[in-house]
């Protein structure tokens, strides 16, 4: 997906510059189950502020209002806040509820979020007060005789994975369709200066993907980030990129999903027809891979993750060499090939280039190939399709509503004779509606195929900004985000 500004995604979402993704521990208290819990977490961090969230369960008698008090220990001060009225009066800050989510029956739970500034330490409430009653507090006086039982581990972890003729199958050879969610952020926040991640990427964020029965994660990139480039911020660059990288892909894992590490924004100044930005930085959506760098990045990737054959590997996001070149033919030959390619710039990194970087590692995992027309062209896809000494190459495809190739009849012409051929992936469906009719019939088609497919976005966006999937991050859908998250479930069923 091409994004839209950083700027216009903070005006939809009403939030500002963020950075970080530190999560301070859920504060809870152990014995029988409380009148109430209040699980408190710093989702972001930055030099004179950071981001809140509170996730308050009612386990008493239902209420048709709530308001949840606590007092700051180290100079916070709550500036706005989302999901809850908020205000604060010294030490002492109140979140009481909107019109909308006031009732909460017995075992039920809400959000809010919050930014505030702080300085000198950022220690975490010890209280919390719902309608006055404390909460992590057991509700019985008498501790148990026994500890709790802890809870069950998060499910198996995710098969390792291969190619077996058109197909993806696990160590076993049962075939495995990658269906699930992209988890968008790693690709922007960094290179624009606010963190790694856009939103919470805790255990619990994961889970509620899990929760959608979603089987793959796909996590786009930023080869400058990984690589550490110097115009980074190096909390957010090189070692602690790629630390927040592995943390996010063995969360994933332990949660039964794949995830797919994909490289979505690359060096290279471009300034052709269709350009994203006019910067050499990774900054936007760049034409093709640079070889400056990005063989670089993925020789760097594939050794990180190559003893882990769960993790699949999405070469680049989204290339549009056509769009700089004069025919098709010199398109698919910069595609696959790369070196001095028509109409662009900067010396290209080839699809060849990038299989060659990871192989030459010992990486066996899967690699995915995106085609032309930002990856919605796969018509020579086989023609040029790159060498891969262990065969474990997938071909990858989007497709929006807006998009040249997306209705069945282009599906059947050129999508078809590549998958009878090798496994396809629609690394990325979605659509701009705020509804879910089109992406119905794209994933009607892929299960009619036995086909994959991903939907853009698994972040708290909104129409005017992208195609996103979810409202909250605890896994709320939007009118869009629905169609995707009851249909997996179905399939799940």
């Amino acid at each position: 997906m091409r994004h839209p500004p950083r700027s216009m995604l903070l005006a939809a979402t009403g939030a500002v510059a963020l950075v970080g993704a530190m999560v301070v521990p859920v504060v809870t208290a152990s014995g029988a189950t409380p009148s109430c819990t209040v699980e408190y977490s710093v989702t972001s961090q930055w030099d004179t502020g950071f981001q809140g969230s509170v996730r308050i369960t009612n386990n008493m008698a239902p209420v048709s209002g709530w308001s949840l008090s606590f007092d700051f220990a180290g100079g916070q001060k709550v500036t706005q806040g989302w999901n809850a009225k908020w205000s604060q009066s010294a030490t002492t800050v109140t979140a009481t509820n909107e019109s909308w989510n006031g009732s909460l029956g017995t075992g039920a739970s809400v959000s809010a979020g919050f930014l505030a500034d702080w300085s000198g330490s950022n220690a975490v409430p010890s209280a919390f007060k719902l309608n006055g009653t404390t909460c992590n507090v057991d509700s019985e006086p008498t501790p148990p005789t026994s500890p709790p039982p802890t809870s069950p581990p998060p499910s198996t972890t995710a098969p390792a994975l291969h190619v077996s003729g058109n197909k993806l199958v696990d160590a076993d050879g049962t075939g495995r369709r990658l269906l699930g969610v992209n988890r968008s952020g790693g690709e922007f926040m960094c290179v624009q200066g606010y963190g790694i991640w856009d939103g919470p990427v805790d255990d619990a964020a994961v889970a509620a993907i899990a929760d959608w029965k979603a089987n793959t994660v796909r996590i786009p990139l930023n080869e400058e980030c990984w690589l550490g480039l110097s115009n980074i911020k190096p909390e957010y660059a090189g070692a602690n990129y790629i630390a927040a990288v592995k943390d996010l892909v063995a969360k994933v894992e332990a949660h039964g999903m794949t995830p797919i590490v994909e490289l979505h924004w690359t060096y290279g100044q471009y300034t052709g027809n269709s350009a994203g930005c006019s910067d050499v930085h990774a900054t936007c959506q760049k034409p093709m891979p640079d070889a400056q760098y990005t063989p670089s990045f993925w020789s760097s990737v594939a050794s990180t993750f190559k003893a882990d054959q769960a993790v699949a590997f999405d070469l680049f996001n989204e290339p549009y060499p056509d769009r700089a070149t004069s025919t098709t033919t010199q398109a698919w030959e910069c595609w696959r090939d790369g070196g001095t390619c028509p109409g662009i710039g900067y010396e290209v990194a080839g699809m060849q280039d990038l299989v060659d970087a990871v192989r030459s590692t010992g990486a066996q995992n899967v690699i995915m190939a995106g085609g032309l027309a930002y990856s919605n062209d796969l018509s020579q896809w086989l023609t040029y399709k790159p060498t891969d000494p262990t065969g474990n190459l997938v071909a990858a495809y989007h497709v929006y509503n807006f998009n040249t190739c997306a209705n069945e009849s282009c599906w059947n012409s050129t999508l078809a004779p590549v998958a009878a051929q090798v496994p396809l992936v629609a690394g990325e469906i979605g659509e701009n509606t705020c509804s879910h009719a089109f992406v119905d019939q794209v994933m009607k088609w892929f299960d009619d195929h036995g086909l994959s497919y991903l939907g853009w976005t698994w972040n708290t966006w909104d129409c005017s900004a992208g195609p996103s999937l979810i409202s909250d991050y605890d896994g709320t859908p939007t009118a869009y985000g629905t169609g995707l998250r009851d249909h997996l479930r179905a399939l799940d069923g």
